[in-house]
């Protein structure tokens, strides 16, 4: 019984961002339609850290796959990464495992491609100016789904450190239709001219005054996932004419950006996807999509991967029996 094992740049080679968003859309839609099984993810906490599983079957496309996460704060005193991520492909029709990949990866180009369906939905056809908090690997993905959706011709980029600003404007400034990208210092600067809101940090507390949003913008936040922490502050949440979420259960109970305000939640995007809400209406709503990441993303990613490695023949196969 051979399995296959993917690196993170056979995942990243097997997935394009269009691809991808591609993806997140039928993912979303089936969780949406209830046509996903996809249990809450399960948490368990060690002395050191959390560990996530997160397992979902898609039956219209024979999807399946579990991902485990691991989150442990210490890890780069020990020269390892803060957060790790596995996935594993099944067979359904058998139980038995197909592939096992970086799912580091994979959760940066799912994550971003969500962010990607909602700018497709949400945002307005002529935005052009991105304002960027984080400049992490999940700010890179974030903007890239933007890029595949919109003309963006301006990127107003803040970070924790002007180091990982400056290499992140480095980067952004190699690749196809680069942005112009300014390195900003206030959060002010980074909201004011912006037309979508790009929030990917890890900031505990939120990252600008909703008082400085204008008519017609979108924000997407996917840095938090904990009931306890938020991007965006209530002024925000009370000033967006909608709020849109991946998934209503998940986020009712994980996402401080909208438990702290109780925020009202008009629709989760797979009902958008699958035409039974709308998107963006009018030019001057400003709209707002909170995304703690769902199973049913890595199973279909996983799936399309995993077809696409096939086809490739990326990776190793490794005989387990």
């Amino acid at each position: 019984m051979p399995i296959r094992i993917l690196s993170a740049s056979d995942v990243q080679a097997a997935l394009p961002m269009p691809k991808a968003i591609e993806a997140m859309q039928h993912a979303y839609g089936q969780l949406s339609a209830g046509k996903a099984v996809a249990p809450p993810r399960q948490h368990i906490f060690t002395d050191q850290g959390v560990t996530l599983i997160m397992p979902a079957y898609l039956p219209q496309r024979s999807d399946f796959a579990i991902k485990v996460v691991a989150v442990y704060d210490d890890n780069p005193n020990l020269g390892l990464p803060r957060i790790t991520a596995t996935v594993l492909v099944l067979d359904p029709a058998t139980g038995t495992p197909k592939a096992f990949m970086d799912g580091t990866s994979l959760t940066a180009i799912r994550t971003g491609a969500g962010g990607g369906v909602a700018a497709d939905l949400l945002a307005r056809k002529d935005a052009n100016t991105v304002g960027l908090f984080g400049a992490g690997v999940q700010a890179r993905a974030q903007l890239q789904a933007v890029m595949a959706v919109r003309d963006i011709a301006c990127v107003n980029l803040i970070s924790r450190t002007q180091a990982s600003a400056q290499q992140l404007a480095a980067e952004i400034s190699e690749w196809t239709d680069a942005p112009e990208v300014n390195l900003v210092s206030t959060s002010q600067e980074v909201v004011a001219e912006a037309d979508i809101v790009l929030c990917a940090t890890t900031s505990a507390t939120p990252l600008f005054d909703g008082n400085a949003l204008r008519p017609g913008m979108h924000i997407t936040a996917v840095g938090t996932f904990v009931p306890e922490k938020r991007e965006v502050d209530t002024t925000t949440i009370r000033r967006a004419d909608r709020i849109v979420v991946d998934s209503r259960e998940a986020c009712l109970e994980e996402a401080g950006d909208i438990i702290i305000p109780n925020a009202h939640i008009d629709a989760e995007i797979g009902e958008i996807v699958n035409g039974d809400k709308p998107g963006r209406q009018l030019d001057d709503e400003i709209t707002f999509f909170k995304s703690v990441g769902v199973a049913v993303q890595d199973a279909v990613a996983g799936a399309a991967v995993l077809a696409a490695a096939e086809a490739k023949e990326l990776g190793t196969l490794v005989e387990m029996a």
